[in-house]
């Protein structure tokens, strides 16, 4: 089940959080529920992956995207992800998932999404690569064109060396689901 009254808290809360520029972060705040747990009575692994979810909404929202995109025929896709466990966040603890947009390359975005702690302490860290797909098209849009639709004039920091890694072992790894080798 999705974690749809948390999904209404972020739309309902996205104007407050002021409009998303690029390099900014979505920060939204959560408590570990009862229904977040598996049998270690901490945040199932698959939880993490909502909640970046909602991380992703907030920047797409707060950016005018989601709007642009239904207005176009767009629709948000994720490519895939890498997830890393460093602390659990156990029931009833307070946690934040700091969202940014780092980088992308042509149609490619790559996304953070980090699970903080109260103490500051990252709990978890979710790397993330998205795109636009125009269904018209049938074609994924480069950033450049998603920022002049929106009227923004940015450009991409080079990738680091841990997201050029990321960006390699996906691409590999699509290719393998692809019937590659």
């Amino acid at each position: 089940m999705y974690v749809w009254a948390r999904l209404a808290r972020t739309v309902l809360s996205a104007r407050s959080r002021g409009e998303y520029r690029m390099g900014d972060e979505s920060r939204l705040a959560f408590r570990c529920l009862p229904t977040d747990i598996d049998l270690n009575m901490h945040l199932n692994n698959a939880r993490y992956m909502m909640l970046a979810d909602l991380g992703r909404i907030d920047i797409l929202l707060r950016a005018g995207l989601l709007g642009l995109a239904r207005k176009n025929g767009w629709a948000p896709m994720m490519g895939g992800l890498q997830a890393v466990f460093v602390r659990e966040i156990r029931l009833w603890r307070k946690f934040e998932v700091v969202s940014t947009i780092e980088t992308w390359e042509d149609t490619q975005v790559i996304g953070r999404h980090r699970f903080v702690l109260e103490n500051g302490e990252t709990a978890a860290l979710v790397m993330t690569t998205a795109g636009i797909y125009d269904r018209t098209g049938r074609r994924f849009l480069a950033v450049e064109e998603l920022n002049a639709a929106l009227g923004v004039e940015v450009s991409p920091r080079p990738p680091t060396e841990a997201e050029s890694i990321f960006m390699r072992s996906h691409a590999g790894l699509r290719q393998l689901a692809k019937g590659g080798s």
